[in-house]
């Protein structure tokens, strides 16, 4: 068993990430390979607090012509349903979740309460955060920072469908070069797609590293928590 290079973590995945190849919804076999790797880092007795994006199900951009404020809140609800999706793939495996979220809904999920979460983290259960920060104009980047923030996690694993930072979009640029490690600064300056500015800069400002690296490739994430060279750094310099 490989040794882990980090203690307690957050590990974000976006919405559309679940979905797979569809686009929209859930790809089963997506949400098995995840629950598997999260699986691993338990085994390493690595803490592990889990952010999901809605992406797959609503995106509040997607409102035209609605307001911000109700596409966001049903953004949030999107995230909830990801979680419990992820929490019963988990708990499925054998390992032990609990669902906390920013908007109070007693009956499928306990509110987030900052010591409660790293009372479970502590006894080896994966926390998944959910419904963003709880308020609208915020993304779940932004939740991922925060929440990492609140329980000092050594890093935040951004899994992505693109391999690292990139200084244009790969998919669209043959030349596209990639970024092993960058400075924050260095994202917010040149505008990089790596969280949002918000999320970004509250990274900087609590000292807080961000692994931005590909999921399709199964063991990617176990490969990111023992400190093998995938993907692009962002940290101080």
């Amino acid at each position: 068993m490989k040794k882990s290079a980090y203690k307690r973590v957050v590990l974000k995945i976006s919405g559309e990430a679940l979905a797979g190849k569809k686009g929209f919804g859930f790809d089963f076999d997506v949400l098995k390979k995840i629950a598997l790797e999260v699986k691993d880092l338990i085994a390493m007795e690595v803490e592990v607090g889990l952010v999901v994006g809605g992406g797959n199900i609503w995106r509040g951009r997607t409102g035209e012509g609605m307001d911000r404020s109700t596409a966001d809140h049903m953004g949030m609800l999107a995230t909830c349903i990801n979680a419990l999706a992820l929490q019963d793939a988990l708990e499925g495996m054998g390992v032990m979740t609990r669902v906390q979220t920013a908007i109070e809904m007693k009956e499928i999920a306990e509110p987030f309460i900052k010591r409660r979460a790293v009372r479970h983290l502590e006894k080896g259960r994966v926390v998944i955060f959910a419904a963003g920060t709880g308020n609208p104009y915020f993304s779940t980047d932004t939740t991922a920072a925060l929440r990492a923030a609140e329980i000092e996690a050594d890093v935040i694993l951004l899994a992505k469908n693109v391999d690292g930072v990139y200084d244009k979009d790969p998919n669209k640029y043959s030349d596209a070069k990639k970024y092993d490690k960058l400075s924050y600064i260095e994202v917010l300056e040149q505008g990089l797609q790596v969280m949002d500015s918000t999320a970004t800069s509250l990274c900087m400002d609590n000292s807080i590293p961000i692994l931005v690296f590909g999921l399709e490739t199964e063991g990617n994430i176990k490969r990111a928590i023992s400190g093998e060279k995938i993907g692009t750094l962002v940290c101080k310099k």
